[in-house]
């Protein structure tokens, strides 16, 4: 490769180098000890020394020099790993500058012309290898060129980063480089002549930590099924750390999770994947996860800036995210004021003059007549105006709306940044919509405001809290605002946690969710979804149905037909809007919940909120969301929780009683006035809410949970714990839980207040922020995504193994090896989309499915039948074979069976195997046209049937055929599997070719052919005798079709020698029931082929010769990369 020319002084390095060639200009030089077999102490000195000080000539043992008469100054211009390498940039000198340089008078002259030449080459190179997105081009581009020599993968393995690190083996610590490339993790290391390559998939990552050892204080420890290596840097381990939990997170969502896969864009092109594109797709994600904004919104800008907080008087330091639809701060101290303005909801964006007090200044106004004030924005003006471009868009859109609806203004009393904008205001008018639905009519009023379900005796106390809370909202809303465009701060969590109003509940969930944008946006979606998804029949319809009288049967609202009506159209609308989720259990209680305090319409964009925003990956056929996050919640116990932690090892029971915790938000565990305002802190907080409530809850209890003997007894203390949480300040009628009506009504338990739990949960466990719950997230979505890989293997197994002879463990190899096939297809194969991921609805077998390709090199690996140059023409029909359904791909029962029976099956099922690859569908009529190996007198006809043996015995084959053709006869009769078709000549040859390629290098190679030569001329008598009865027949039916005699008549002209084939007439005759032969075709049956190799011990032998298949499987573990890579780096 050309290298920046940087000077060298050759005076140093006369001990490290020597010089191959030279001319007046260039030199060209070689590490000293690379080469020559005398240095081989001097090759080991200096290959350490290259790996500890990671010099560029260990990887590249050759150079070029430009050197400029009379200077003592070389400069290194191409260094090369081989001779060949090096030789193309020598020659291109030698003949596009060499006779040039003569023409320049002074050195720095000749020094700058190469120089610019070679620079020039590098830039070329850069473009193609997209070195220029890293920071340092050139440094990249070294170890780009370090990773392909070392490891000899395809160019489409992109390289994203690299470190140096140690890795340890035990207590025995190998310094070298560690390679992040976007499908695997590989490490290199030379040092004292030893050389280690290792390669690790991401797809084969279970788990990413970081750990300790005894010799270490902080290691990344990363764990395959099979093995664990640590790995240590002194320095970037945190970015090292982070970006090889992306890749892996990235990898094994592309490959194992299909429905995000094709949600998110990002992983759809790995290709581009790139360490700056790592971190702005964690920028994203964190971006997405803090303002809890759908997954489609794109970052576009972050910037420094300052916010003006009219509660405090001041200016706030934090940081503005600008995307497609919104504008978001988030102040630099976590908690202190974060604000969403959608563009939406944006009437003006405009620059200030700058002063001293007010640097850079920008005023965002809003429709309630309020406005932001901005300062100390870098890049003022770019900001400015790529946010003006896109609210001139979002308006654009409203105005082409065919049906303009307005919410009613939430206008604050008191105005804490005034810009009026008296002109645009049109609050008074009211647009009504002028269409109404005919065939379903919506709920206009949320379900409360009808089924009002208070105590019949509340008390004034009651009814006083709930009027303090209201007039405390009042106050806040005056102060901080009332729109989706408040002011969010530590106290309207405080006003949160003490409890939202009844009254004032589904406006704030609304605005929290930022689905009150969502209903804006959509006048009319959802009547019209209503519409379209009403009436139609379907499996989520069913479900629903079903469940419907299941959603709070115990609340009078969902005891007529109004709620259960407008239920059934929010879950069928949803159902048909998103029809990858469609409905899951735990949608109907939430949807209820819902209802009771929003309008039809509102409600049904809250639920899109939880399905798609808050709970992403909840609600699809393997809640894979709900599974990580209770990964993540055990992991938090044992943080969080040490003492439960060491008194219980295994919190996997914890976890799993979690789950409809996290579901049902506690909606279906807790008495409903108390779980309602659990739903209140998770609006507004998100998930963390859940989380920091769950670990109050495992707090509470544990002492109970340290002295519980087993799984039932803890599940049945929290369950109590759960039903006796009571809402004493509620105004609504207590709800029996479902739970309290299996309690023993004599026992008496302690009743814990919501209040209390909710203030404890914020008191010991809400320091928890969005970065650390989603790093948590990523690095537990690959534990989950791999226990669900485990569980469908297992599956698989179970399913394969009762049909196939192979032991369970080899089964379970051979199942790595398919699957791992089918990965290295994704990873550089071609891009088909049946190939490039699995699909988890399919039937375990079907998961994972490979292409003809792909079968051809694990038929190379593992089959025992080798042929040679002919092994790919036999792995081809094989596959045609088993692709039952023409579709060009098998799964691993067909694969699985096919190698059970080449390894375990008796002789005549392998050679019924063999058999059937040589006749169609698995041979074609172009198939084998080459010329065969196969010449005479090998298949002459006219050799004697009696052959001598070695030892000078004979053996009458007449009476041992006529003998076995007689039983098979009768196994024929006891046997009703379906009959093979008959072999022509053509194919026969073929099969033949086969076994004679089968036998090459075999020990008793030459014994085998003999056999085979004697079976061959057999067969080919059997054929000819066979085809005579058959053109003898058809004489016969000719002259006499109705005279039975006939047949008899004609077999009475078969020569006496010849009787023993005369069952050979009935069999062509049935086949020629089935299959259409000419007349006087040469065939053989299968039983007649049988029964030919029968007669020869050797080729029973060979066939019954026990093969070890894990041998064959421990080698293809090893060189199954090898086997894919050759092929594609030749295409």
């Amino acid at each position: 490769m050309w290298l920046k020319p940087e000077e060298v002084l050759l005076k140093n390095a006369l001990k490290l180098w020597v010089t191959e060639k030279s001319n007046s200009y260039f030199v060209l030089q070689r590490r000293r000890g690379h080469g020559d077999c005398g240095g081989k102490i001097t090759g080991l000195l200096v290959g350490a020394l290259d790996a500890v000080l990671d010099s560029n000539a260990r990887v590249a043992p050759f150079r070029i020099l430009l050197q400029v008469p009379g200077s003592q100054v070389y400069w290194a211009i191409a260094s090369g790993a081989a001779v060949e390498e090096i030789n193309q940039h020598w020659d291109w000198l030698t003949q596009n500058l060499l006779h040039t340089l003569p023409v320049f008078d002074n050195k720095e002259d000749i020094t700058s012309f190469v120089s610019g030449k070679i620079k020039g080459l590098i830039a070329e190179e850069s473009r193609s290898k997209l070195a220029e997105q890293e920071e340092d081009p050139e440094k990249f581009r070294d170890a780009l060129v370090k990773f392909e020599t070392r490891f000899s993968l395809p160019s489409s393995e992109k390289l994203v980063t690299y470190y140096s690190c140690c890795c340890w083996k035990g207590r025995v610590p190998r310094q070298g480089w560690l390679y992040l490339s976007i499908n695997h993790l590989s490490f290199y290391s030379f040092l004292l002549g030893k050389e280690v390559k290792l390669v690790i998939p991401w797809a084969d990552v279970t788990k990413l930590e970081r750990s300790s050892t005894s010799f270490i204080t902080d290691t990344i420890r990363v764990t395959t099924r099979s093995k664990e290596r640590h790995f240590s840097m002194f320095l970037s381990i945190d970015e090292a750390f982070q970006i090889m939990e992306q890749l892996a997170d990235i990898t094994i969502r592309r490959l194992l999770d299909n429905e995000v896969f094709e949600l998110d864009q990002s992983l759809q092109e790995p290709a581009h994947i790139t360490k700056r594109v790592l971190e702005e797709r964690a920028q994203k994600e964190y971006f997405r996860a803090l303002f809890r904004l759908p997954r489609q919104e794109r970052l576009l800008e972050v910037v420094k800036c300052s916010l003006w907080t009219p509660f405090s008087r001041c200016h706030t330091a934090g940081t503005v995210y600008t995307s497609d639809s919104y504008i978001c701060f988030v102040s630099k101290e976590e908690g202190y004021c974060t604000l969403v303005i959608p563009l939406r909801e944006v009437i003006s964006i405009e620059k200030m003059e700058n002063t001293s007090l007010l640097p850079n200044p920008v005023i965002i106004s809003i429709r309630s007549k309020k406005a932001f004030q901005f300062i100390e924005i870098e890049n003022r003006d770019s900001l400015v105006e790529s946010m003006s471009q896109r609210l001139e868009s979002v308006q654009r859109k409203q105005q082409t709306c065919c049906k303009k609806t307005r919410r009613k203004e939430l206008i604050s009393p008191l105005p804490y940044y005034s810009l009026y904008y008296d002109d645009m205001c049109t609050d008074s008018e009211t647009i009504e919509a002028t269409e109404k639905l005919n065939r379903h009519s919506l709920n206009e009023e949320a379900l409360m405001s009808t089924f009002h379900q208070t105590e019949p005796e509340t008390s004034d106390s009651k009814v006083t809290m709930e009027q303090v809370k209201e007039r405390l909202w009042q106050d806040h809303f005056s102060e901080y605002g009332r729109s989706s465009c408040m002011f969010r701060t530590e106290k309207i969590r405080k006003l949160v946690a003490m409890g939202i109003p009844e009254s004032l509940r589904g406006e704030l969930w609304l605005t929290f969710s930022d689905a009150i944008t969502d209903l804006a946006s959509h006048p009319d979606y959802y009547a019209n979804l209503v519409e379209e998804s009403m009436g139609k029949c379907c499996m989520a319809t069913e479900e629903i149905e079903r469940d419907l009288h299941r959603s709070l049967p115990e609340h009078p609202a969902f005891q007529n037909e109004t709620g259960i009506a407008a239920l059934r159209r929010v879950l069928t609308a949803y159902a048909y809007r998103n029809p990858k989720i469609g409905y899951c259990q735990s949608m109907n209680i939430l949807a209820s919940v819902l209802l009771l305090y929003a309008k039809e319409e509102e409600a049904f964009w809250l639920l899109v909120a939880v399905c798609e925003k808050m709970l992403p990956d909840y609600f699809n056929r393997r809640v894979i969301g709900a599974q990580v996050d209770q990964s993540v919640f055990e992991e938090l116990i044992k943080e969080r929780l040490p003492e439960l932690s060491e008194h219980s090892t295994d919190l996997s029971a914890l976890s799993s009683i979690s789950l409809s915790w996290f579901l049902t938000l506690f909606l279906s565990i807790m008495p409903f006035e108390s779980a309602i305002r659990v739903v209140d802190c998770f609006f507004f907080e998100g998930i963390k809410a859940i989380f920091q409530l769950g670990l109050a809850v495992i707090d509470a209890n544990a002492v109970d949970l340290c002295n519980s003997k087993d799984d039932g007894q803890a599940m049945m203390i929290l369950t109590r714990f759960l039903d006796h949480v009571k809402n004493q300040e509620s105004p609504l009628h207590c709800i029996t839980s479902q739970h309290a009506c299996f309690e023993d009504d004599k026992e008496s338990f302690q009743e814990t207040e919501i209040a209390d739990l909710i203030r404890d949960s914020y008191e010991k466990f809400g320091d928890m922020t969005v970065e650390q719950i989603e790093r948590l997230r990523c690095r537990h979505r690959i534990r989950v995504l791999q226990t669900h890989e485990d569980t469908a293997k297992e599956n698989t197994l179970r399913v394969v193994a009762p049909d196939i002879l192979l032991t369970l463990e080899e089964l379970g190899e051979v199942y790595d090896l398919f699957k791992r096939e089918h990965f290295i297809n994704c990873y550089w194969g071609e891009n088909v989309p049946v190939l490039q991921y699995h699909e988890p609805s399919l039937q375990y077998v079907d998961q994972y499915r490979i292409d003809r390709h792909q079968f051809r090199s694990l038929y190379n690996l593992l089959s025992p039948w080798m042929c040679g140059v002919h092994t790919d023409t036999v792995a081809h029909r094989a596959f045609r074979l088993l692709d039952e359904n023409m579709d060009s791909l098998i799964n691993f029962k067909e694969f699985a069976v096919c190698l059970d029976t080449m390894y375990c099956e008796e002789l005549n099922e392998k050679i019924r195997l063999l058999y059937r690859l040589h006749i169609p569908p698995a041979l074609t009529e172009n198939d084998g046209e080459e010329q065969s190996p196969l010449k005479t007198p090998l298949l002459s006809t006219t050799r004697p049937l009696c052959v001598a043996p070695s030892n000078g015995e004979a053996n009458d084959y007449q009476e041992q055929l006529r003998q076995m053709l007689k039983d098979l006869a009768k196994d024929k009769e006891k046997n009703h599997e379906k009959e093979l078709p008959t072999m022509n000549q053509r194919e026969f040859i073929q099969f033949c070719k086969t076994l004679y390629s089968m036998f090459h290098e075999d020990p008793n190679e030459n014994e085998l052919c003999q056999a085979i030569a004697t079976v061959t001329t057999l067969l080919l008598q059997i054929g000819e005798v066979g085809q005579r009865i058959r053109s003898l027949g058809s004489m016969s039916e000719e002259s006499s079709v109705n005279d039975d005699g006939g047949d008899a008549a004609a077999c009475s002209r078969v020569p006496e020698e010849d009787s023993v084939f005369m069952d050979t007439r009935d069999t062509a005759r049935k086949n020629s029931q089935t299959s259409t032969l000419s007349e006087g075709e040469w065939t053989v049956t299968f039983e007649q082929i049988l029964a030919s190799l029968l007669t020869e011990q050797s080729l029973v032998n060979f066939f019954e010769k026990p093969v070890d298949l894990k041998t064959r499987i421990e080698s293809a573990k090893l060189n199954q990369y090898d086997q894919r890579i050759t092929p594609l780096l030749i295409e």
